[in-house]
């Protein structure tokens, strides 16, 4: 492998350059010019034995040569079904292994492989599904309260009386076949071994030639942003996008052949998929799913058990972990690094990690679905100030530039919008030319939507985003500077701000507190706690405390279902 470089290292000349809030990253280690396919079975051959994948509440564990074997069969099986090149193929399931083979089996045959959210309901799955014009979709057999099984039997009723993969229905008129993953399929299903045992009915020599037409600049997966209003847009992700920025995430982290990885986080997110396994694949290290979604006593267990080096997570999922009642029980100090991406850390969150985790390298990375996703990271050796204050520096091979609203790029220290240009931008939202072009510039700039700083050494700070500032009279308050000044009362342990509108002032705040375990904080010791330590209009107005925040499956804290719900809840509408 390549020798390890820091990722968040910018170009020296473009930080002294004047004071213009834009950063050029440079390195040493060339961009990887090869398809997902090709990478994964030169790092099969190179790492054979190692362990590859960990699925920990599935009892299996495959060497590279064993995960290959797996991957090579299943991409026979999909083009023995008939999925050509370019065909979508969805997948609407947790973590398991089997995620992961369809992951590499549609990266060798040149399928685009879907990524639909496990949380979707009908009406979402029915528009991925169609916008996509997926011709096979694999499902689990159910998911926490979703039964996928009856879900696609009530949007396809005709399922029940197809042959598997003969499929003929309006309601989703590209749709072939359903995929399941349960052992016993439901009548018109095919199951996962039913389809494996296709293999046979296409050769080596067929994959191997599919496999050597492709090209990395291929469309190869699709991911559906979770937008506020109006449907989801489908970011579309190249080979070339996905596997460089899992590698150099990766690289920043000094990961080897050596280092074992827990993926807690979702797969059919950029965090699961390209941070997680092809960040592992890339170096010839372990994936290790600890289990099909999110508790933190199996992440506590899968760090202990398999002798982890590295965690990712969203700062809720590293608090869930450090509060569990038994995390004195278990010996983490095999853990050296990690991520922690998705949200804001707070400070005292960070501390704990370092200390009580042993992280010592873990690092913050920030970015977006539609830029593969991060464009900027911490150093594995960055002070702490650093690594809670700020996202790092600009990711190798990327550019950073934050603008005014004239598209003018502002001096270090002022607050813009934050835009990013490189390999990692997207080749555009499937079938959306419009929404494309709103989004990417006529330079190839991926407007972020997200406000932000740049310090004079390159380090950029997220504010919030552009939606997410609040207009109090005339001041504008940014949410996470009063979120980061609430997490320092010892009793709270999370805080997130937002605004709901105002008569008087136009929009007010409100806080919604997580209280730490037995501890105890009224409305009013808050509002005393706040009294001379920050601006009177920054202290809240309206002050809720709750046992959990709207998120998404990612852990993404959704502010404006907080708001829709505080305006519900305090009559607010009126």
């Amino acid at each position: 492998m390549n020798a390890p470089t820091s990722p968040s290292a910018p170009n020296p000349s473009s930080v002294k350059a004047a004071a213009a809030s834009y950063t050029s990253a440079t390195s040493s280690t060339p961009l990887i010019g090869e398809t997902i396919g090709d990478l994964f079975d030169r790092i099969a051959s190179e790492y054979a034995t190692n362990d590859a994948l960990v699925s920990m509440h599935q009892g299996i564990r495959w060497s590279y040569r064993e995960l290959q074997q797996q991957v090579e069969r299943c991409a026979r099986a999909l083009m023995a079904i008939g999925v050509e090149k370019g065909d979508r193929v969805g997948i609407w399931s947790p973590n398991n292994a089997q995620w992961c083979v369809t992951q590499f089996a549609t990266a060798k045959i040149g399928a685009v492989l879907v990524n639909i959210n496990p949380a979707y309901r009908l009406h979402e799955l029915e528009y991925a599904l169609n916008q996509s014009e997926c011709r096979f979709l694999i499902a689990a057999d159910q998911f926490k309260s979703s039964d996928y099984t009856a879900m696609l039997n009530k949007l396809v009723p005709e399922l029940a009386q197809s042959a598997p993969g003969k499929l003929i229905t309006p309601a989703l008129p590209h749709l072939n076949g359903v995929i399941t993953l349960s052992d016993t399929p439901a009548a018109g299903f095919m199951s996962w071994q039913q389809m494996l045992d296709q293999a046979d009915n296409s050769s080596v020599d067929a994959l191997q030639e599919r496999q050597s037409e492709l090209q990395f600049d291929d469309p190869i997966n699709i991911q559906y942003t979770s937008g506020t209003t109006g449907f989801p847009k489908g970011a579309t992700l190249s080979h070339h996008n996905i596997l460089n920025n899992g590698f150099f995430v990766t690289e920043s982290q000094r990961f080897t052949d050596q280092d074992r990885l827990v993926i807690p986080v979702p797969l059919y997110h950029c965090f699961g998929m390209v941070m997680g396994n092809l960040g592992c694949v890339s170096h010839g290290a372990t994936m290790i799913y600890p289990s099909e979604a999110f508790e933190p006593d199996s992440v506590l267990k899968a760090v202990a058990e398999e002798r982890a080096t590295a965690l990712y997570g969203v700062p809720t999922m590293f608090i869930a972990v450090l509060e569990h009642p038994t995390f004195a029980d278990y010996n983490l100090d095999s853990l050296r690094t990690g991520v922690m991406a998705g949200a804001t850390c707070p400070v005292e969150v960070m501390k704990q990690v370092i200390e009580q985790l042993h992280m010592k390298e873990v690092q913050i990375a920030y970015g977006m679905t539609e830029t593969s996703p991060v464009s900027t990271q911490t150093g594995a050796e960055d002070p702490i100030d650093k690594r809670v204050s700020t996202v790092g520096r600009t990711q190798p091979h990327l550019e950073s530039k934050i603008i005014d609203s004239l598209g003018k790029i502002v001096p270090r220290g002022e607050i813009g919008e934050l835009c990013t240009r490189g390999y990692s931008v997207m080749l555009g939202y499937w079938n959306n030319e419009e929404a494309t072009l709103n989004a990417i510039d006529s330079a190839g700039w991926m407007h972020t939507g997200d406000l932000a700083t740049m310090d004079d050494e390159g380090y950029i700070s997220i504010i919030g985003r552009s939606k997410d500032m609040v207009i109090r009279g005339g001041e504008n308050i940014y949410p996470r500077e009063i979120e980061e000044f609430l997490y320092t009362h010892p009793a709270i342990s999370d805080a997130q701000v937002t605004g709901v509108p105002d008569k008087k002032f136009g929009e007010e705040l409100v806080a919604w507190i997580i209280l730490k375990p037995e501890a105890d904080l009224t409305e009013q010791e808050l509002r005393d706690y706040c009294k001379d330590k920050i601006s009177h209009f920054k202290v809240p107005r309206y002050i809720k405390f709750t046992d959990a925040f709207p998120m998404t499956v990612t852990g993404k804290i959704q502010k404006f279902k907080m708001r829709e719900i505080t305006i519900d809840e305090l009559g607010l509408d009126s």
